[in-house]
């Protein structure tokens, strides 16, 4: 059986799966994927919102009959996948493959970390709800716990990172639920895994892809838009005041147990974590995120950093002493070498290769060594395996022009193909630009977007995700709105995202305000969302650290960094928000977009260009009819 016959009106889809609606855009992309898994190559596939991208890789997958990795952006996105996509598709198609979910060990509970937790008060309660749970499950995976929040302080105390787990060295380690999951991925014919597991995970072999990855002949990566920055990440190095604090926190855990007699372990856990905590306040109250150079000529900066890297050296030579008496302390003792190895890189000058920059927020500082251009190390790691490389996503192009993602990856001798959303937008949507708005740097710029945003409201009934690119924005538009919104208004941070939207879902006619992860990923069929407002163009901060480093590399080679990496990053963004409205063939919605550069700037083109086909106006009675109709 070929994915055409699969996927046509009279195959098994159609036959067994409930809904299930052929596509001419479908087929054709799942006989191209088809073609890769059989010949080889890399293959980027953008496919509009619609086409049904997830059965397009499934069934071609499924019917090779190799061994397939599908990495995908979220935890989120890997459920969906593997409890409900790849079980139908297994199904209808008949295949009898063996599957394997694969997730980052801290969605795992450790045995021997939740024996040694201790807490008071709600934690303790915590500690011994997850004892009598681990008792009970299979998989260990938290997901499956109720009763405990997702940011409740016993998680870290419950689960295991890179950092502190023991491996084979554990006590528990036969009946580790990490070491499970992960002989169970080795055997499966189909690995579901997400992207920030693939890449932390390949880069230690003994963490489990070392033997995975080999095996694979086709890796299909879904949410391929995210992967630039996320190998981004990967290619790093970083120190964190989380690192160190958990660090200080595991050595004063384990100087309980300890049969070392160094009595001076808790002692030097605790100057190191004064000595972070000073650190920290080196940088200044308020948050920043910045180019590291600029404050290491800073007095107060350079005692702060000496004093930590002293404390670090110090807890180093203790540990040493510690680590033959007692497998905890000597994992203590490999983490605190690693992190002073690390820590060192940020007190040397480096090749233009790389930029070194720093985060803070309130209590906690992150420092990163973040290379300029990721693709040489990623196309180094498409060389390893023989394996058919597919990458999919509904915003990878800008104007159907690949350019920009297969050079931030590495991929310009990469087949490219793209299929336009199957749904009607000409008659589904509506575009508002709205007239008379300012430049976005006025002062008063988002007020007067609400002002303009008011009546669209008011005709969609509320019914409306409202997008803003920055939180000083949003937060502004909430204390704004909050009172005075003859609807249910949402906020995000008001509680946690998937609470969020389905108290979205269920109110009916709620206005959510939103920023940052509300872009995309997030799925919201039928009348519930009507409308999706954004504030700005998506362009990233013109000081942030990264984005400047690359942006002279660029113009040090002769390229124009904003045509060529600005821009593109911001259209693929924009398509990712605008991505929201339309769901499936019955949705309709107006998106109004406040930017008025779409119209004063030659650039604005590009963003109108990559957009639907749909209808425009600048005339708010245009969208009032609009929702007239849609209401008839």
């Amino acid at each position: 059986m070929t994915s055409d016959e699969a996927l046509n009106a009279e195959g098994p889809l159609a036959r067994e799966v409930p809904g299930f609606s052929p596509r001419t855009q479908q087929r054709e992309m799942a006989a191209r994927i088809e073609s890769v898994i059989e010949d080889g190559g890399v293959f980027i596939a953008e496919s509009g919102t619609g086409t049904g991208k997830t059965f397009a890789y499934l069934v071609p997958a499924l019917l090779s009959g190799k061994k397939v990795l599908i990495s995908t952006g979220t935890r989120h996105l890997q459920d969906q996948i593997f409890h409900r996509d790849l079980p139908r598709v297994r199904d209808a198609l008949g295949k009898p493959v063996s599957t394997a979910l694969l997730k980052g060990r801290s969605n795992y509970l450790c045995l021997y970390r939740l024996e040694q937790a201790q807490g008071t008060g709600e934690v303790a309660a915590h500690i011994e709800h997850l004892r009598t749970w681990s008792k009970l499950t299979r998989d260990g995976d938290v997901a499956e716990v109720e009763g405990v929040a997702e940011d409740s302080p016993v998680w870290p105390l419950a689960t295991s990172s890179t950092d502190n787990c023991l491996g084979s060295r554990c006590s528990r380690y036969e009946s580790c639920f990490v070491k499970r999951a992960r002989e169970q991925a080795l055997a499966a014919d189909v690995v579901v895994v997400n992207h920030h597991l693939f890449f932390a995970d390949l880069a230690l072999r003994e963490e489990g892809f070392g033997r995975l990855l080999p095996g694979v002949e086709t890796v299909i990566f879904d949410e391929a838009h995210q992967l630039p920055d996320i190998a981004s990440n990967f290619f790093s190095a970083s120190v964190s005041s989380h690192q160190l604090f958990s660090l200080c926190r595991d050595v004063e855990a384990d100087a309980r147990h300890n049969r070392s007699g160094v009595t001076s372990l808790p002692e030097a856990a605790r100057q190191l974590e004064r000595a972070t905590v000073d650190y920290r306040l080196s940088f200044g109250v308020q948050p920043r995120r910045e180019p590291l150079e600029r404050s290491r000529a800073d007095k107060q900066y350079r005692a702060a950093f000496d004093a930590l890297r002293a404390r670090l050296v110090d807890l180093c030579a203790v540990l040493e002493i510690a680590a033959p008496a007692d497998e905890g302390m000597a994992n203590c003792f490999r983490r605190a070498s690693n992190v002073l190895d690390k820590l060192l890189l940020f007190d040397e000058s480096h090749a233009e290769e790389y930029v070194a920059w720093f985060e803070t927020n309130a209590r906690h500082f992150t420092l990163r060594l973040t290379p300029i251009d990721v693709a040489p190390a990623f196309r180094d790691y498409l060389g390893t395996t023989n394996a058919a490389w597919i990458f999919t996503s509904a915003t990878l192009s800008m104007a159907g022009d690949f350019t920009h993602f297969q050079t931030r990856l590495g991929l310009e001798d990469a087949s490219t193909a793209r299929w336009e959303s199957p749904f009607d937008f000409a008659h589904q949507a509506l575009l508002y630009l709205p007239s008379g708005l300012p430049e976005p740097s006025a002062a008063n710029y988002t007020d007067l977007v609400i002002d303009a945003a008011l009546p669209v409201l008011e005709a969609s009934r509320g019914r409306a995700f409202f997008l803003f690119t920055s939180h000083r924005a949003l937060n502004h538009a909430a204390q704004r709105l909050r009172g005075h919104s003859p609807y249910p208004l949402l906020v995000q941070g008001d509680m946690p995202r998937s609470a969020l939207l389905d108290r979205f879902r269920s109110l009916g006619n709620a206005i959510l305000l939103a920023t940052g992860g509300f872009w995309e990923g997030v799925d919201v069929s039928g009348e519930a969302l009507s409308c999706v407002i954004i504030d700005k163009l998506p362009f990233a901060a013109p000081d942030d650290p990264v984005l400047q480093a690359r942006a002279a590399a660029l113009e040090a080679t002769g390229h124009n960094p904003f045509m060529e990496y600005q821009l593109p990053e911001a259209v693929i963004a924009l398509k990712q928000g605008i991505g929201r409205l339309i769901r499936n063939e019955n949705d309709r919605g107006v998106l109004m977009l406040c930017d008025p550069r779409l119209q004063t700037r030659r650039y604005g083109r590009s963003f109108l260009d990559s957009l639907p086909p749909m209808p425009r106006t600048r005339d708010v009675e245009t969208v009032r009819d609009f929702f007239e109709r849609c209401a008839v």
